[in-house]
């Protein structure tokens, strides 16, 4: 597979929120505002890419008995990088966020993804598959909070709208508007998709992010 389908599948045939449906609860909680979206996907994408390029060359050092260990270490340590940078150079980003971007270090996305992908390959197919798997994240963040901020409080990045400032529906704003948001759009991929985003004969065992669990793993 090239480089350039292996960034366009994290996207759109395996997008981790749409069509995988992981990562769903920073994908509802932090989709209030657009800018907050942004943020997360951002500092999601920066572990990605970190965890990915050091799985990727660490791979063939690493026992296989302590890899899960060792990819949790390797996870956190940027996951607490990027914490340190978004509180220092985006301080309002790190109050929005909370606790949520601590939380990176256990979405599952960036363990799938180090399990799955990256102790499997390359770096430079590593890396591709880090941005794009962080761009389909960051996409979906974005198409819910969108939809949310626009009508729920009449702004989009925090600009208000001209003709949207009294046509507010605050549940938007609340965790059942962000349930029916991540509904709707749902069911707007799987019109477009016709339900074919990803094809059964596409799920086993190394597809599945779960795979390292029960121990089914390709030789």
């Amino acid at each position: 597979m090239s480089r350039a389908a292996i960034f366009t599948k994290g996207i759109i045939k395996e997008n981790p929120v749409l069509v995988m449906m992981l990562g769903l609860c920073p994908a509802l909680a932090v989709s209030t505002h657009a800018i907050n979206a942004l943020g997360m996907g951002a500092a999601t994408t920066f572990v990605l890419l970190g965890s990915n390029s050091a799985v990727s060359l660490m791979r063939k050092i690493i026992p296989e008995k302590v890899r899960i260990p060792c990819y949790i270490i390797i996870i956190s340590g940027f996951v607490a990088l990027a914490q340190m940078l978004v509180e220092a150079f985006a301080f309002p980003l790190y109050q929005a966020l909370g606790i949520f971007l601590a939380l990176i270090a256990v979405n599952c996305i960036i363990f799938a993804r180090a399990e799955i992908f990256a102790s499997k390959n390359s770096l430079a197919d590593s890396v591709a598959d880090a941005l794009g798997t962080g761009a389909g994240f960051t996409a979906a963040l974005l198409a819910i909070a969108i939809f949310r901020e626009i009508l729920g409080v009449g702004t989009l990045f925090g600009v208000p709208l001209p003709g949207l400032s009294n046509f507010n529906l605050s549940i938007l704003t609340m965790a059942p508007g962000g349930f029916v948001t991540f509904g709707v759009i749902i069911a707007i991929v799987n019109k477009v998709s016709k339900g074919r985003s990803i094809k059964k004969r596409d799920l086993d065992c190394d597809t599945c992010p779960s795979a390292s669990l029960c121990g089914k793993r390709r030789p």
